[in-house]
């Protein structure tokens, strides 16, 4: 029994891939019944007769309801260890998709998305914290195969909706309902291994000590947090025009049909996936600081061409965007839980509530701007945000040269 109990604190310890992969499914599919809400927007458009304003207001209600509450679920579960709430979250949003298939007025349709979000911000944090306990330290690892399932489920949900909701109609969302059952079931199961490890959550360091030895001031800390929300805004900013509006915006300048535009909506968010999965690593090896600079400020000279491209260059242009850019969020936050030892939970609640609260204001802030002046203007003013990457220079460096090139 004695060595059963060492082989299984052995596991523990190292990177427990099993669990990885299994909360990166869950993800994938979390994120993939996420991604139905704005893949369905011309359907809804064309069903309740909104305009973009309202377009954005959906987004803005999702992802209010996907941010507030992440933050102190995060804080409160860090004091308090609540594995099963992950099978908890996706319960909302299993009621989520259900209302979304049956209401018949827009109000109704904010309570759907507004459920939904709650699943969202009940699951990201403690699924955020799970990947950290299986990471066995190769945390920018542990991160980016957590975060690629759900850019893979981002990106499949468009697809599914093309394939199944805009032919069908609504009510088709039903269908998914089972993807959200799958899911709670697999949670389960993993809140079983989570609740027998909770010691793999290592203990707060000693006030203001990193795990590299290096000592910064609180102030030094809190500028450094402040700069990645910065950074966090400029990302998900502009991906809010892309996810939000990507599909009018070549629809109105190209002529495509829903299916055509969702095809390269597609596109960009499985290259989104395949970036998220390399930022991980690379900062794990390289210095988390220096994906982020290139992540961020290395995307500019692209955003700026979109706009100008014909529809074959917006193509490869959105592809290679999407790369470099998802490539931040993973080493963003590992960053910032290593600023913050000892407060996981609470650190991935703030990071992943801002993203998606600057994904809704930025869906509703565009949508508001596209109704005043026009999709192609709106997609002319969100290629400079990348530009605000050059903050990142001001972050300290939480490895040292000699780590670097190991």
């Amino acid at each position: 029994m004695y060595q059963k109990k060492n082989e299984t604190a052995s596991v523990a310890e190292g990177t427990v891939f099993s669990i990885l992969l299994s909360i990166s499914v869950a993800h994938l599919l979390n994120d993939t019944l996420q991604s139905l809400i704005p893949s369905i927007y011309p359907l809804l458009k064309e069903s309740f007769q909104l305009n973009f304003t309202q377009v954005g207001l959906i987004t803005l209600t999702f992802q209010l309801a996907a941010s507030f509450f992440q933050p102190f679920v995060g804080w409160y579960t860090d004091k308090n260890p609540q594995p099963y709430s992950l099978a908890i979250g996706m319960t909302f949003t299993l009621a989520g998709l259900c209302c979304l298939s049956l209401v018949t007025h827009f109000s109704g349709v904010l309570i759907s998305v507004g459920l939904i979000g709650i699943g969202s911000s009940v699951f990201h944090p403690e699924a955020s914290k799970v990947a950290y306990m299986a990471s066995g330290g190769k945390r920018g690892l542990a991160q980016s195969i957590f975060q690629v399932g759900g850019n893979t489920g981002s990106a499949f949900g468009p697809l599914l909706a093309a394939a199944i909701i805009v032919p069908f109609g609504r009510s088709y969302i039903l269908f998914f309902c089972l993807l959200a059952l799958f899911a709670i079931i697999l949670l389960t199961r993993v809140a079983a291994w989570a609740k027998a490890n909770v010691q793999l959550i290592k203990p707060k360091n000693s006030k203001g000590a990193l795990p590299d030895g290096l000592v910064l001031t609180k102030r030094k800390i809190s500028i450094s947090i402040a700069i990645l929300l910065v950074l966090i805004f400029s990302k998900y900013f502009y991906l809010a025009s892309i996810s939000s509006y990507y599909t009018f915006y070549l629809i109105q300048k190209f002529g495509l049909s829903v299916q055509s535009s969702q095809f390269h909506l597609f596109m960009f968010l499985a290259a989104s996936a395949v970036g998220t999965f390399v930022g991980g690593p690379l900062g794990d090896r390289f210095g988390r600081k220096y994906v982020i600079w290139f992540s961020i400020l290395g995307v500019a000279p692209f955003t700026l061409l979109l706009p100008y491209a014909n529809l074959f260059w917006i193509g490869v242009l959105s592809i290679v965007i999407a790369f470099i850019l998802s490539s931040a969020f993973s080493a963003i936050l590992v960053y910032a839980q290593e600023l913050l030892p000892g407060k996981i939970g609470m650190v991935s609640g703030l990071f992943f509530g801002f993203a998606f609260g600057m994904g809704g204001l930025g869906s509703a802030v565009l949508g508001a701007l596209a109704d005043r002046t026009s999709i192609l203007y709106v997609f002319h003013v969100c290629s400079f945000l990348p530009l605000i990457g050059l903050v990142t220079g001001f972050l300290p460096n939480l490895k040292s040269d000699k780590y670097r090139s190991a």
